[in-house]
């Protein structure tokens, strides 16, 4: 029999393993709150709660009535098997899912000592596997009592890392800060106006998409130096006060606002949320302060902000804006195109390698800023000539098997993914679509899936989607236009997806990746 007990403990000791993996892997997923870990719990039950579980329990119950504990060992054999899915972005083993992991630990300890109590005092043994069972089956909401019982250490750790990095910055009084958001266009934009920056600057940008407040606290304790003539710092929000929280510690005199949109609307609920907590980075300047807005954004144009700073507007439509960027040409090098500003200073052309409307005016917001800062007309152009595709954001290069792709595969939003239909309509070729659709929209998720099926219809030539349920609401937007059924294919999954452009064998194509899920969304 304890040799019997010591293959169970060994057998499950390393099924835990996985499960808890695959737990803490959702739980940073979803930024380490219960709450999003929560949602996402009740939406993928069978993942949470597998099946193999529920027939170990079963096992269990049988065995508690036959104690016939051979056929129990076998059954458990098969049953805690783990089942792992392909993971697209691997599970971070950073300092605090280490701190989690003992606090995991200790819990399960705890469930193996009353497993061990119930052998020892001669409970029957079933007691003790139905520990070990539950233990396995309510894995998740082991991880969220961990979680639970660590965010006070937590707390503590964030509030010692910020109150160090709000030291350094503001001790750096020469250093020019810009902070930059908006609902989409704010990391393409960063990346931008570091290229142009450093030109003329020394500059440090936050990397990646280091946009919360934890993430620019690291980028400032771990790289803001004395020498740094500019630091530009994005700054993203889930919900309201986000990004106020980072405003007050990077102290920035420069704020970009590149558009906004119905985006992250399950947390933020409204559209009017959204402007509000944008504007945080325009209400928190200093008198002396400027906010660059987009001038053709009619979101942006609709919201009054309380701040008297100086207002500096960036538009295309918008021939009144203090900057404007006009003749622009699209072609198979990139985009050429005019800026000019109200002031009479500054007429010039410009030309950089990127596509697409929604970089003119990322583009345009950077211009608009180093020309206040006095960055000279020669090093403007260099700069943006300069201007490299940030990754999976229109980037624009060769794959499968040596066909043009252009990735926009980051992100997606009802504004981008239609502007990066317009770009793909605006190339020759065989023009196909690759997408899981857009999320986080709330109530009005199907109905802009539903209308980007619409502009597919009229753009792509083939359509394959990620997911039968997640894409249902584009399926029913392409039918609505009456697309034809043998020019849409539907994928389980990436490399479904992948195999599916191998097998319609054409050297014309033109691929368009839009928005690829994380592991949360795998059906």
């Amino acid at each position: 029999m304890q040799i019997v007990l010591s293959l169970l403990s060994v057998i499950w000791i390393a099924y835990l393993y996985f499960r808890v993996k695959q737990g803490l892997h959702m739980l940073q997923l979803n930024s380490y709150f219960n709450n999003r870990l929560y949602r996402w719990m009740t939406g993928h039950r069978m993942r949470v709660f597998p099946v193999n579980e529920w027939l170990a329990l079963a096992v269990a119950i049988i065995y508690y009535f036959t104690e016939n504990w051979i056929v129990f060992l076998i059954v458990l054999l098969g049953l805690f098997v783990p089942r792992n899915k392909q993971e697209k972005k691997k599970l971070v083993v950073t300092a605090r899912v280490k701190r989690l992991i003992i606090t995991i630990a200790i819990i399960y300890l705890f469930l193996i000592a009353t497993s061990l109590h119930f052998i020892w005092n001669n409970y029957p043994l079933s007691y003790a596997v139905f520990v070990i069972v539950l233990g396995s089956l309510f894995t998740y909401a082991i991880i969220l009592l961990a979680n639970l019982i660590n965010r006070p250490i937590e707390n503590r750790i964030k509030e010692h890392y910020y109150q160090d990095a709000k030291r350094i910055i503001d001790s750096a009084k020469n250093t020019r800060k810009v902070g930059i958001t908006g609902s989409f266009g704010k990391t393409s934009t960063k990346f931008i106006l570091d290229t142009i920056l450093s030109s003329h600057f020394n500059t440090l940008k936050t990397p990646n998409s280091f946009n919360t407040k934890i993430g620019v606290t690291i980028t400032i304790r771990n790289s803001l130096k004395p020498y740094h003539d500019v630091f530009i710092a994005e700054m993203g929000a889930k919900e309201p006060g986000n990004i106020q929280e980072i405003c007050e510690l990077v102290g920035h005199k420069y704020a970009i606002l590149t558009a906004i949109g119905e985006q992250h609307l399950e947390t933020f609920k409204t559209l009017e949320n959204i402007k509000k907590t944008k504007f945080e980075i325009v209400e928190t300047l200093p008198e002396d302060g400027i906010a660059f807005l987009n001038g053709d954004d009619e979101n942006i144009m609709s919201y009054t902000p309380k701040n008297p700073c100086r207002k500096v507007y960036f538009a295309i439509d918008d021939q009144k804006a203090d900057y404007v960027a006009s003749n622009i040409r699209f072609h198979n090098k990139g985009t050429t195109f005019t800026v000019s500003n109200k002031a009479g200073t500054l007429h010039a052309d410009f030309e950089t390698k990127l596509l697409g409307k929604h970089n003119v005016y990322n583009i345009l917001a950077a211009i608009s800023v180093a020309w206040e800062m006095d960055v000279p007309l020669n090093k403007l152009q260099l700069g943006v000539k300069k201007i490299q595709a940030v990754k999976h954001r229109m980037e624009i290069k060769k794959g499968f098997g040596n066909l043009t792709v252009i990735d926009d595969s980051f992100n997606s939003n009802p504004t981008g993914s239609r502007m990066a239909l317009e770009v793909l309509g605006t190339m020759e070729g065989f023009k196909v679509l690759v997408t899981p659709g857009m999320v986080e929209l709330g109530d009005k998720e199907y109905e802009y899936n539903k209308m980007f099926g619409q502009y597919a219809a009229d753009a792509c030539d083939y359509v394959i989607l990620v997911g039968a349920k997640q894409t249902k609401p584009i399926q029913d937007g392409l039918r609505e236009k009456n697309y034809p059924e043998d020019q849409l294919f539907i994928a389980t999954d990436l490399n479904h997806a992948i195999s599916q452009i191998q097998a319609l064998n054409r050297q014309d194509a033109i691929i368009l990746l839009e928005n690829d899920l994380p592991d949360t969304y795998n059906e």
